[in-house]
């Protein structure tokens, strides 16, 4: 059993509730400093409502507070290692250098009192841009607009990995589709991809193999015996 990365995308339809949708999708993105192998990274909006919840977003990303993560007041904490700050900054400049744009964040802190990166807004980012392609692994978001339901769909889709994956709509035809063909090892529906004991939880693609917690998790630690009698 192999559980990797991703690049977990949470689309956003139109007739979505969208403070709640914002709510979580914040909360999924800065959990653990954004260093969470299924957080949601990649926001991807339909069109008509694209402008109104990246400025929800921004609202509630520009009150979290980076700092001492000793401190309760702190809401964000540090990257694990250097190198992980200076890769995630490589990210966030190449793809403002292609054209996206920066709302909260995106400076390397200039002190060396520890990795932190600030929270960081990235809107109009294109599927060919580095923080679209590569997993980003701390507190920076990316949002993409959509088209319709078909194209947010192929955005989704459109990655190397496949661990989880979050759609918002109050159309509970279109949440189905999207739950049978977005391609994850888990989906969230209206809410926040998260693990359960209960449940089987894993990825495809880069994403791993095999799955983890629930009947299907322990029955991959088990021998499966074949006995055969005439």
């Amino acid at each position: 059993m192999l559980e990797l990365g991703g690049s977990d995308p949470c689309v956003v339809m139109a007739d979505a509730d969208l403070d709640a949708a914002a709510d979580i999708a914040t909360l999924s993105r800065i959990i653990n400093a954004g260093q969470s192998c299924i957080a949601a990274k990649r926001i991807i909006v339909e069109k008509p409502v694209y402008n109104e919840f990246v400025e929800r977003l921004k609202t509630r990303l520009s009150r979290l507070k980076l700092g001492d993560p000793m401190s309760e007041s702190t809401d964000v904490g540090p990257i694990a290692r250097k190198d992980l700050q200076q890769n995630l900054h490589r990210q966030v400049s190449a793809t403002v250098e292609a054209g996206a744009t920066c709302l909260l964040g995106g400076e390397l802190p200039a002190d060396d009192k520890g990795f932190f990166y600030p929270v960081t807004l990235l809107a109009d980012v294109k599927e060919n841009m580095c923080a679209f392609v590569e997993e980003t692994f701390g507190p920076v978001m990316v949002v993409t607009p959509a088209d319709d339901a078909d194209h947010a769909l192929a955005l989704a889709n459109n990655t190397e990995y496949g661990l989880g994956a979050a759609i918002w709509t109050g159309d509970n035809n279109l949440a189905l589709r999207f739950a049978t063909e977005l391609q994850a090892g888990q989906v969230a529906v209206n809410g926040i991809v998260k693990t359960d004991p209960r449940l089987p939880s894993g990825g495809i693609k880069r994403s791993g193999y095999g799955r983890e917690l629930g009947p299907h998790g322990i029955k991959a630690f088990v021998n499966a015996k074949q006995v055969w009698i005439k």
